[in-house]
């Protein structure tokens, strides 16, 4: 039936006649395959022309850039909402709300119209969207109309604002992350419920062996007399926080009892902290390597999809015309430049037979993926001018003086703090010392040349640079945590709390503005500015927490001014960040780490460097720094058009490429590289369902890189 939609993964008819060029319709969708498969969308789309069309406009720059502007800009809404930073109107930030949920609104509507209808309603992002859309509306009434008779109400809808982050299509490595976390949930539940079983027996244990004995804490109250304030003060010795000053009422009166704290220790948080970090780590390698794998198929599935619709008979085998190649390749990186173009094209059809075959088709998302970096090599004019001067030993010199980009920068920045700082203190209208600090710093920085000079060093700093964008997704996971604990905290304890300048007279200020904290250590620790005032403050106040030191001086203290059992938000907090994700995050470190330090180049990264020389324009990234060029062009292969060797060098017309220093691969990526080096050329691999539905316990051809990289 002309114009019916077709779900993505079927495979569209191909045009009548194996000679027929593909239609334009035919190109859009084999490079939204590409497209997909180049950066690891698992997006179910229509297949209809106008379906197409939309995906690409949905996939566009402007439009991810629109929905990340209008997410950030909806979670910064609570440094402008009571308990307010910057504070504004109720209406002007419920009118910038309704913006927000607006703009997503027409980003679920614009996904609807290119995903199949049944896909769309199963899936359970977009269900999370718009039921989120539904509460915030619902709330922002409600809210809005108690405002009206000067009720104060409660905003819970706050706390929904990162679904919006997590379950649109750009956020899936933060996705994928709390799959992590969800995959590993039971196996460390079971985990924690033994730790909790051991902290409970080692609670009644200290009831029986100090609640009758009279001893009291440093501050004069009842020590180990309740089992509540005995669980919350073993849990608090398991961060370590409170010792030895847990132990030392028992140990002034008895040494021996030093024994049952050194006991609990080694068990709670030794061996059990252990426990945890390798849980998460088995599980988390278990559950990446089964995500991996499925990519893997799913980047193989979209590849020969594409190759299947553009395919024409040449000879025995089906391949792609060259004229299709280009074009489908402009689509997908528009921003291509012909001479990048043309260097891939040599690599794909390496016998210039005018096509591309099926194994070569398959690495056009690799290479698309690879920086390359196009370099137009100029003659220096005073070397064209006066060639001698240039060669002479005080230009050489001066060419060594700045050979070096990171000398250059910091000694330029010296010289002129220098020179500002001796003009100001000259004028006499400013005496100090602060730009000559910033100049000795400056040159304090130039003992990282050690670093860099040294190869053990300069092969870990590599390692850490490259991992390091990586950890924007974890980032991206620390901060919706942060977030909904935040709002949650701002809710529960703004006003509890309040901070005065040292040099306040106020009696108040000693007790942080509250009667109840009097006489506590969180009074006397002069903790008053670590509370929920505002969106900054509770984001900086769980950063403390995360780091643990002193959280139950903090949990304290706000338990004072509220209930006993808001110290259940501060173990709910712990146990979330610091004994879930912050080992996850070191399973996340450690295996990237791992695969970054050991995986040599790819396959596809060897071809196009290889290519590079042969072709004769290869620039060494050291000598591109130093201002030199390696020449050694070949007269049989060394342009991109013609076949007169002793035209090459101006067919050229001064274009180099060397591959970029800076990859900024994900973790992902290298260990999806390893993978696929497992996977034969011919191998078309499961079927799309099949992949959709693989597991970490199904069978698998052995890839024993995964195993070897840690």
């Amino acid at each position: 039936m002309p114009g019916a939609h077709r779900a993505a993964g079927l495979h569209r008819p191909h045009p009548s006649s194996p000679e027929e060029p593909p239609a334009q319709e035919d190109l859009l969708l084999a490079a939204a395959y590409v497209s997909d498969a180049q950066y690891n969308r698992n997006v179910p789309f229509e297949t209809s022309p106008q379906a197409v069309r939309l995906y690409h406009f949905y996939n566009h720059w402007t439009m991810r850039a629109a929905t990340y502007f209008f997410i950030w800009g909806d979670l910064a809404l609570a440094l402008f909402e009571e308990p307010a930073l910057f504070p504004l109107p109720f209406l002007a930030t419920s009118i910038a709300e309704v913006l927000c949920l607006t703009a997503f609104s027409g980003r679920l509507v614009h996904f609807a119209k290119v995903t199949p209808q049944m896909v769309f309603w199963k899936d359970t992002k977009n269900i999370c969207i718009v039921v989120t859309i539904v509460l915030t509306l619902i709330d922002l009434i409600i809210y809005g109309s108690l405002e009206a008779v000067n009720i104060h109400g409660v905003r819970w809808s706050r706390a929904l604002r990162p679904v919006f982050l997590i379950n649109f299509p750009e956020s899936r490595q933060i996705r994928r992350a709390f799959r992590s976390i969800r995959n590993t949930l039971p196996d460390i539940l079971y985990v924690f419920l033994l730790f909790i079983f051991s902290m409970l027996i080692f609670s009644l244990m200290a009831l029986k062996l100090f609640g009758d004995r009279g001893l009291k804490t440093v501050e004069g109250s009842p020590y180990f007399t309740n089992i509540l304030d005995i669980a919350f003060e073993l849990y608090v010795l398991v961060t370590t926080a409170n010792s030895p000053d847990v132990m030392m009422p028992a140990y002034e009166f008895n040494w021996w009892y030093s024994l049952y704290f050194i006991t609990y220790i080694i068990i709670n948080t030794y061996i059990f902290m252990s426990v945890f970090l390798a849980v998460v780590y088995n599980n988390y390698r278990k559950h990446l390597k089964n995500e991996i794998r499925t990519l893997a198929y799913l980047k193989r599935h979209k590849m020969i999809e594409a190759f299947n619709i553009l395919k024409v008979k040449v000879g025995t085998e089906f391949v792609v015309k060259e004229a299709q190649w280009r074009q489908l390749a402009k689509i997908v990186a528009p921003d291509i430049s012909s001479s990048h173009l043309e260097l891939l094209l040599r690599i794909s059809d390496e016998g210039q037979k005018g096509y591309v075959d099926k194994m070569n088709f398959l690495r056009l998302a690799d290479l698309l993926n690879i920086q390359v970096v196009t370099i137009n090599i100029k003659r220096h004019p005073l070397e064209a001018w006066m060639p001698r001067v240039y060669q002479s030993s005080p230009s050489l010199l001066v060419q060594k003086v700045v050979r070096h980009r990171f000398d250059t920068l910091i000694i330029i920045a010296a010289l002129v703090a220098t020179v500002a700082n001796t003009t100001i203190q000259s004028a006499r209208k400013y005496n100090s010392q602060q730009i000559l600090d910033i100049v000795l710093i400056l040159r304090i920085l130039r003992l990282l040349r050690i670093i860099v000079s040294i190869q053990r060093f300069r092969v870990i700093v590599t390692t850490l640079i490259n991992i390091g964008p990586t950890m924007l997704t974890f980032g991206g996971l620390v901060l919706v945590v942060y977030y909904v604990f935040a709002i949650i905290g701002m809710e529960v304890f703004h006003g509890k709390v309040h901070f005065f300048d040292p040099s306040s007279t106020s009696p108040d200020a000693l007790e942080c503005g509250n009667p109840a904290l009097k006489d506590s250590a969180f009074a006397r620790g002069r903790y008053c500015r670590n509370n929920f005032n505002d969106l900054a403050a509770s984001l900086i106040l769980l950063t403390e927490l995360t780091v643990v030191n002193q959280w139950h001086v903090l949990a304290d203290g706000f338990a004072l001014v509220t209930h006993q059992a808001s110290k259940l938000y501060f173990i709910g907090f712990h146990v979330v960040v610091v004994i879930l994700i912050v080992n996850i995050f070191i399973a996340f470190i450690l295996e990237a780490f791992f695969v970054a330090y050991s995986l040599e180049k790819s396959e596809v990264e060897t071809a196009i460097e290889k290519k590079i020389q042969e072709l004769g324009v290869g620039v060494q990234e050291e000598e591109v720094q130093d201002g030199k060029l390696i020449d050694n062009v070949d007269a049989k292969d060394s342009g991109f058009s013609g076949d007169d060797g002793d035209n090459k060098r101006k067919a050229l017309k001064g274009l180099y490429f060397r591959i970029a220093s800076k990859k900024y691969k994900t973790v992902d990526a290298l260990l999806q590289q390893m993978f696929e080096s497992e996977i034969a050329p011919e191998d078309e691999g499961p079927s799309l369902e099949e992949i959709l539905n693989f597991s970490p316990s199904d069978i698998h051809p052995k890839n024993p890189s995964f195993e070897n990289s840690a």
